[in-house]
């Protein structure tokens, strides 16, 4: 390929990106971070730059992050042992406390420098912030309490509108409040559903470690690239979907529910999958729709 056929290339990118942009301009898309995505210095900087490229177009980007290995490997140091049902921490207040350092200190701040650093205005909260999220003690199925590991009661959208309003790029912890002053430690996916239907979000996108929802789990080439809620609640009682796609396909479904126009799960390993996902014809994730929203999300 000649340098004239990349440039031109380039252009066809740039043009096939309008519609999109017109489209999406002056939405809300929250981001839920984590993964990989947050571990590798040059996918987190694909990442920040995709932040950034969608706030410069005129788009509103709201981050929730996780940090669920930092918080493990923290532990660790400290000596303490992570414990695990059925895939959800068991949280006591000493736990809970390192959990809430991590990802309201270390991660937060960190990622509001990194968007600093390419020009972005950024604010990290937290869920206790403004009672942002305010949240229960969460039980499991099997009725066991696992400490301070909380649920979304209900969304204050107060303090982030504020920010947004002041052009500011909310980056948000998953750590809740109840009206006790007791402080949780709430699943990134769920604070992150709960957080794009209050808002009213167009957009709720998931960076994961897999290439998106698939047909079969072994096989990378069976992407299901358009979903309906319709169909991704069949699939789930087929046994298409399954495993630990399962609570996120829920997520899924639930901001649907709440209001959130699309929700798209992406390959958080591949650079600019938010903007390939975002503003490309094809797409490189899946994206979960409601029926009366599946037409209206082409560029058109």
């Amino acid at each position: 390929m000649t340098d004239y056929d990349s440039y031109i290339r380039k252009a066809e990118v740039l043009i096939e990106a309008i519609p999109y942009i017109r489209k999406f301009r002056g939405c809300i898309v929250v981001i839920k971070y984590g993964g990989s995505a947050m571990l590798d210095e040059e996918l987190k900087k694909a990442v920040i730059t995709d932040i950034a490229m969608l706030k410069y177009i005129g788009l509103y980007p709201v981050v929730v992050h996780g940090g669920g290995k930092e918080i493990s490997a923290l532990l660790s140091r400290l000596g303490k042992q992570s414990v695990f049902i059925d895939g959800l921490r068991v949280t006591d207040k000493e736990t809970a406390d390192v959990a809430e350092m991590v990802l309201s200190g270390h991660i937060a701040k960190g990622l509001v420098d990194d968007l600093e650093n390419v020009g972005i205005s950024a604010c990290s909260i937290s869920g206790k912030d403004g009672h942002t999220l305010l949240s229960g003690k969460k039980i499991d199925e099997k009725g066991r309490d696992l400490g301070y590991v909380g649920y979304v009661r209900k969304v204050d959208p107060t303090l982030i509108d504020t920010l947004l309003d002041a052009d500011f790029v909310p980056v948000i912890s998953p750590v809740g409040v109840d009206e006790e002053g007791n402080t949780y430690n709430i699943n990134a996916d769920y604070a992150a559903s709960a957080i794009a239907g209050a808002l009213g979000a167009q957009k709720l996108v998931f960076m994961t470690d897999v290439e998106g929802i698939l047909r079969d789990k072994d096989d990378p080439e069976s992407l299901i690239r358009r979903l309906s809620a319709e169909d991704a609640r069949e699939y789930i009682k087929s046994g298409v979907i399954k495993g630990g796609m399962i609570p996120k396909t829920e997520c899924c479904l639930d901001a649907i529910e709440k209001g959130v126009k699309s929700v798209h799960v992406l390959d958080g390993r591949r650079p600019h999958s938010i903007l390939l996902e975002v503003f490309t014809n094809r797409g490189i994730g899946t994206m979960i729709s409601g029926a009366d929203q599946e037409k209206e999300e082409d560029g058109d």
